[in-house]
């Protein structure tokens, strides 16, 4: 607790409510749709965001004061949206088990290392290029943003590049008070008023089993969030310097998803883009006291879940412009990072261009999402260079 207080810092803990503003409002319209076509009424909807917002806060908050380092988890952004097409012929106790299931798989893949040990495999520039291509669309979302929304855009860029000249562990906090102001303002104030104070409810709901769902379902659920959320995960972490075991978070995760699931919390992993934001310079310059993120992080998420149906109110009447933007501008040291570490080396620079755009194309084969085939065609690359280079 001493050693807590001594590093605590207010830009450490900004970063963690960025986190969970931007993990909120950016998917949680996804997350009901899930919940929808799993057939959940509105309370057990409720039950899920607050199951969610539990399970990421505990595991955020106890991972990162173990490691001491900024362990963010979410849910399963591209695992919602399987579960949003692919839920309507099964029943939602028939879901639960599916959860349960992907869960499961989770778990095991982490407690016997055969995750980490694919991870060694790849080299940091790979896995630098593939999360530098899952975190361009975000920095092209700030202009993409300024064409809709010029206004709002400007005025928090501008502030980003006058607040970063003179206090720049507190540009993001600034940005954040400007953009929300300027919110509220446009909106003559009503914008606040029309967010219910209330706390949900848990329900409880038992699995049942059915083998076609459990492999249909079940099993694209875990790949999806493998690939598409685990992997990018272990990549912030790495490009980070954070050598952290792979394999006792994915484990936590797994079960966090596995004790969860009956009330809703339909699966749990390694946040990537939300990590960046807690792992980068912004966060705070040392890294060993970026960690408060983690901390910071876990405790909104766990005020958002015993919140309810109201955290989910609020973070929807945010335009989707600042949203978009204040990603972006959070994200802009870890893109430019993670582009340098990928092609400062002759050795891996083609293939980590190769990765770069795979990834950034968004290219899906099987299901399975441009970041996992991002590492794929930039290590065939990095190995027929390799070949033809002995070969010459």
């Amino acid at each position: 607790m001493i050693s807590v207080l001594k590093d605590f810092s207010i830009s450490a803990v900004v970063a963690g409510f960025i986190a969970v503003l931007i993990g909120f409002a950016s998917s949680v319209a996804i997350v009901f749709q899930a919940a929808q076509a799993s057939g959940a009424d509105s309370h057990i909807i409720v039950s899920w965001i607050m199951a969610l917002g539990l399970g990421m806060g505990a595991s955020c908050f106890f991972l990162s004061l173990w490691y001491k380092a900024p362990v963010i988890t979410a849910w399963s952004t591209p695992g919602a949206a399987l579960l949003a097409t692919s839920l309507g012929h099964i029943t939602y106790a028939e879901s639960i088990g599916v959860f349960i299931f992907a869960g499961l798989l989770a778990f095991l893949t982490g407690i016997t290392g055969l995750f980490d040990k694919l991870m060694r495999l790849v080299p940091l520039p790979i896995a630098c290029a593939m999360l530098a291509g899952v975190l361009f669309k975000f920095g092209l979302g700030i202009f993409e943003s300024l064409q809709s929304d010029t206004f709002l855009v400007a005025a928090m860029l501008l502030t980003y590049l006058i607040v970063k000249c003179f206090l720049p562990r507190y540009v993001i906090l600034v940005v954040l008070v400007v953009g929300v102001l300027f919110s509220v303002l446009r909106s003559d104030g009503t914008m606040m008023s029309h967010i219910p104070l209330s706390v949900g409810q848990f329900v409880w709901v038992w699995p049942e089993w059915n083998l076609s769902a459990l492999i249909g379902v079940g099993i694209p659920l875990f790949i999806v969030t493998m690939t598409s959320q685990n992997i990018p995960g272990v990549a912030v972490m790495r490009s980070s310097n954070y050598q952290i075991p792979v394999s006792p978070l994915i484990s936590w995760t797994g079960f966090t998803s596995v004790v969860l699931a009956p009330l809703g919390g339909f699966a749990f992993n390694l946040a990537a883009i939300t990590a960046a934001i807690c792992s980068g310079g912004e966060c705070h310059r040392d890294p060993k006291r970026r960690y408060i993120a983690g901390l910071s992080a876990g405790v909104f998420y766990f005020l958002s879940g015993l919140a309810g149906s109201s955290v989910v109110a609020l973070f929807s009447v945010f335009p989707d412009t600042m949203i978009a933007t204040l990603a972006g501008v959070a994200l802009l040291g870890t893109i430019g990072m993670n582009l340098k570490n990928a092609v400062s080396d002759d050795t891996y620079r083609e293939a980590a261009l190769v990765t770069f755009l795979v990834t950034v194309s968004g290219v899906s084969f099987f299901g399975i999402a441009s970041a996992f085939w991002g590492i794929v065609f930039g290590s065939l690359f990095l190995l027929a260079s390799k070949l033809t280079k002995k070969v010459v």
